[in-house]
């Protein structure tokens, strides 16, 4: 309608000879690069998907992901350090199974409590809430590589062949496995062999507590 309307009143206005005919003035700048900016600015850091893995500690095995995690900054309050939450926040749910050949099964499922990405990778971290092998509220560690073409997906996790402490041993000699820190994890050691993942990237927003950093000069 602002098109025609425009139009009809560049038509009267050359009739009445108050301007002379020509090309018609450019039209505004389309607001579609306004929009992808928008657009790009408002994306939110997520990794979605199933899969199972290839483990070469346990190359027969059964070991299964399933993750749903989205990023939600400055929702997670962390005083005194971080009352207002940090910007790698994040919601969802991870689970995952191993059968081993014998047949022997473990499980579980945890809350995504952080999520930072960069390119096609992504790591999170997990608060168990359920599981047969794990305690309930141990974090978890996970990092997920989208492959490209012709290359596989890959996932890392924060126990097995990483994240011991052989300084210190448990009860039965066996060297502590320290819990994992927010959005820590190893790199995608396992190989993905049916599924995938979907990484999308998002740049970290910047704490709104924190002081602007002050302009060098020289």
């Amino acid at each position: 309608m602002r098109k025609t309307a425009i139009g009809a009143t560049a038509a009267v206005a050359i009739l009445a000879g108050l301007v002379a005919a020509g090309p018609a003035a450019p039209a505004p700048a389309t607001s579609a690069s306004a929009a992808s900016a928008e657009k790009k600015a408002t994306k939110t850091a997520s990794v979605h998907g199933k899969a199972r893995v290839s483990y070469i500690e346990s190359i027969d095995d059964d070991i299964r992901f399933t993750i749903d995690a989205e990023q939600t900054p400055f929702t997670r309050p962390v005083p005194p350090r971080a009352p207002e939450g940090l910007s790698t926040d994040a919601r969802g749910t991870l689970k995952f199974s191993h059968t081993s050949r014998s047949g022997a099964a473990g499980w579980a499922e945890a809350r995504v409590d952080c999520l930072v990405t960069s390119g096609r990778t992504a790591t999170l971290t997990a608060v168990v809430t359920k599981s047969n092998v794990e305690e309930v509220g141990a974090r978890l560690g996970i990092s997920v590589q989208q492959g490209g073409k012709g290359e596989p997906d890959r996932l890392g996790f924060s126990w097995g062949v990483v994240n011991v402490d052989p300084e210190h041993v448990d009860e039965s000699g066996q060297p502590v496995r320290p819990q994992a820190g927010t959005c820590m994890a190893p790199a995608p050691f396992t190989t993905v062999i049916r599924g995938g993942f979907e990484v999308v990237h998002a740049e970290i927003t910047k704490s709104p507590a924190q002081p602007e950093a002050p302009i060098r000069r020289g």
